[in-house]
């Protein structure tokens, strides 16, 4: 049974606000598949004239902690091209517009794990990098674990790490994880742990 606990960011995170920055005008300045960057001519608050240039994701970033009947969860382990080093994470990946998060998640613990859950719960939802984009995350918890054969994209060269979860968060206290939505869905479910 795959439960869909979706639910729309916290009313203090969605609720219109009177932006203090005036937008004079608006250029893209490169567009691919996966992002479109866009340059700005604004007035700052401060009432002095500027360029503020963002970057805009077509996917949504979603992440899966799983997590078995002995409280163990798995980590995915990949080279991350742009930061030039080796990094462990849960199972993550891309929701294009359109797709169910939920379904991003299925799809994404399956392909990298090998994992099927019979439960989903939303952890919890954020924006990654909210000074230069729109990028929004969501993140979930999945029970009810069964193991098969994972299935990576020919992008992936993957390694599988079964470790206890206090391991996982010793292991983001240390700093061996740095992946923000790592971080971010193992500390959402420590202090569920801790209610």
């Amino acid at each position: 049974m795959t439960k869909n606990m979706s639910s729309p960011l916290p009313s203090f995170i969605s609720s219109p606000v009177k932006s203090p920055w005036r937008t004079l005008k608006k250029k893209e300045i490169y567009d691919n598949a996966w992002i479109r960057v866009q340059e700005d001519d604004v007035i700052r608050p401060d009432g002095k004239p500027g360029t503020y240039t963002t970057v805009s994701y077509k996917n949504k970033a979603i992440g899966v902690l799983p997590i078995d009947e002995e409280g163990n969860t798995y980590l995915v382990g990949q080279y991350r091209y742009p930061l030039d080093l080796y990094s462990w994470e849960i199972p993550e990946g891309g929701c294009p517009q359109g797709e169910d998060p939920l379904s991003a998640a299925v799809r994404e613990l399956k392909e990298e794990t090998g994992l099927t859950a019979s439960n989903y719960e939303v952890l919890g939802r954020s924006y990654l990098s909210n000074s230069v984009s729109d990028e929004e995350a969501t993140y979930y918890l999945a029970t009810g674990l069964t193991e098969g054969e994972a299935e990576p994209e020919g992008t992936e060269d993957l390694a599988l790490r079964k470790v206890p979860f206090g391991q996982a968060l010793e292991m983001v206290a240390s700093g061996e994880i740095t992946d923000a939505l790592s971080i971010l869905a193992i500390y959402a479910y420590a202090q569920r742990l801790n209610r």
